[in-house]
């Protein structure tokens, strides 16, 4: 923790985080009340659209340079491609907090096997009994597919993570996620116009896309840039990691999806791991949220 920034100033930086994460799952659930009006690939093409074309007039981002960073580019906009698609799908089908819960994976098994220390099987342990406690009590009662999509979009979001390392050392600031951006909007607009035509032009749909683009993707990394700057690697990270317990209490207060006890224990037990998985891991930038 940065020791030269007041308590105060910390304790902000805590509480804009965590109304940047209710703000991320708020935006998610409004992309799940969009659905019937432009159907999911059309809120995922306005969604992946509009965050390209934010981070695009910010970034202003200087043109790739060779080959190598040209792979970089479409790998990291497929796999934010992949992982939007995917993430949202599996929302059309099983709780928002289930889903979130599922796509934490990603990361922190990523994390376990890059710490390298015993006490990183702790964790992993602690998060795989969570999972298999979900899948006994609320899992099972799933659509599998959409169960499948959440594994997809945890695979993918460990891609990501990596992705946009490499891109980080190629690329100066948002340069690299910028195109990866304007890739993966490439790759999902064509699905979003054949399966929702006209109706993804609708001023009242073009609005709420935005919504969702700047709750998603403008506001969560703006605050990662604020935040980690204030309250260190570790606090930030152990905060990120309430992010299935958020999205639960979204999902319940806004889509109304009740999840059964035995549900919200396993999502405590994968937030636990995340944290301790942060807590006990090298010093190093913390595995945040996807801003995209």
């Amino acid at each position: 923790m940065p020791p030269h920034v007041p308590l105060r100033v910390r304790a902000g930086a805590g509480a804009l985080v965590l109304a940047e994460l209710i703000g991320q799952d708020c935006g998610a659930a409004v992309a799940v009340l969009l659905f019937p009006q432009v159907g999911v690939f059309g809120t995922i093409a306005l969604r992946v659209g509009f965050s390209a074309l934010v981070l695009l007039l910010v970034a202003r981002p200087k043109l790739p340079r060779g080959l190598g960073d040209w792979a970089v580019v479409i790998g990291f906009g497929a796999a934010l491609a992949v992982m939007n698609s995917s993430f949202y799908l599996a929302t059309d089908r099983i709780p928002l907090g289930t889903t979130v819960t599922i796509e934490v994976l990603g990361p922190l098994v990523l994390s376990v096997i890059v710490a390298g220390r015993r006490i990183a099987w702790l964790w992993a342990g602690l998060g795989v009994a969570g999972v298999l406690l979900l899948w006994g009590g609320d899992l099972s009662n799933l659509d599998p597919i959409g169960v499948g999509l959440a594994a997809l979009a945890a695979l993918c979001w460990a891609f990501y993570i990596l992705a946009s390392a490499e891109a980080g050392r190629r690329f100066r600031r948002l340069d690299g996620l910028a195109w990866a951006m304007a890739v993966a909007t490439v790759l999902t607009l064509p699905a979003g116009i054949v399966t929702s035509g006209a109706k993804m032009i609708e001023p009242v749909h073009l609005a709420l896309g935005l919504a969702i683009a700047v709750l998603s993707s403008a506001i969560p990394y703006g605050v990662e840039l604020f935040a980690l700057r204030r309250l260190g690697a570790s606090p930030f990270g152990v905060l990120m990691s309430m992010s299935p317990a958020i999205a639960a209490i979204v999902g319940l207060v806004i889509l109304h999806q009740a999840l059964p006890v035995v549900a919200i224990v396993a999502i405590v037990l994968v937030a636990a791991a995340s944290a301790g998985a942060v807590l006990t891991g090298p010093r190093r930038p913390p595995i945040a949220e996807p801003v995209a």
